[in-house]
């Protein structure tokens, strides 16, 4: 499904402008990304992560890619689930996460983009994503890369914010998402860039593809067992398997 990308109205109209301009806000908010991940997870964010890997099939001794490692916040759970018998490999766009995610992880970490992988074919017994799905321009593409590299059997585990299930509920992460944490990135980290990639964010997750066209997606790539599930109504875990045979 090819689709516009997340809004950035204030900036550019050209996609490889926003793209451009997104990896640039990446790059310039890595030394403070953990900070602000840690601020709006209200420090959760390690428990809930480790918590997603092994239900969904990381066990010890697997490879993982995970693609957008960023500073490395699922690739380091990742990596204590396989143990020193498997392997996790990082891939991201931005250089500037990559820099961050070297000085904590001890780990092959790759600079290359989801819609073209650069790892041979079924390399891999699962392939993880973590927020990051939202800023996937063409997701026919993407899945069809990350089902490539799979082995037959191999799991397929994407974590995103989504809209959230109820008023309720998606008022309280505009709140959150939209309004206090872009504020708390001015005060705390005295960031305008950060500021504005919190800003970004909030869009991505105001904008996002439903849960039933993703997974539709998914099943169109190849993959079985599609499905999700949500945490607290807005946090959604997608999973698939690819096929053997």
């Amino acid at each position: 499904m090819s689709r516009p990308h997340p809004l950035l109205p204030d900036y550019y109209d050209d996609l490889r402008q926003r793209e451009n301009f997104v990896r640039s806000l990446f790059d310039a908010s890595a030394a403070h990304y953990d900070r602000i991940n840690n601020i709006m997870s209200l420090g959760s964010g390690a428990w809930y992560r480790r918590r997603m890997l092994r239900p969904h099939g990381v066990v010890a001794g697997h490879r993982v890619l995970d693609i957008a490692v960023g500073t490395g916040l699922l690739a380091r759970e990742a990596e204590a689930v396989v143990g020193r018998a498997g392997l996790v490999v990082g891939l991201d766009a931005s250089f500037g996460m990559l820099a961050q995610a070297r000085l904590s992880l001890n780990l092959p970490l790759v600079q290359g983009q989801a819609e073209a992988l650069p790892f041979a074919d079924a390399s891999f017994d699962a392939v993880t994503m973590g927020y990051a799905l939202r800023h996937m321009a063409d997701f026919a593409i993407v899945f069809a890369e990350f089902r490539r590299v799979l082995k037959p059997g191999g799991r397929l585990l994407i974590l995103e914010i989504a809209r959230a299930e109820s008023r309720f509920a998606q008022a309280a992460a505009e709140m959150w998402f939209g309004q206090a944490i872009p504020a708390i990135c001015g005060v705390v980290m005295r960031s305008r860039r950060s500021r504005q990639l919190m800003r970004y964010y909030w869009d991505t997750i105001r904008e996002c593809v439903p849960a039933p066209t993703i997974e539709a997606e998914l099943a169109a790539a190849g993959f079985a067992g599609v499905g999700s599930t949500a945490t607290l109504g807005i946090f959604r875990q997608y999973r698939g398997i690819r096929q053997i045979g």
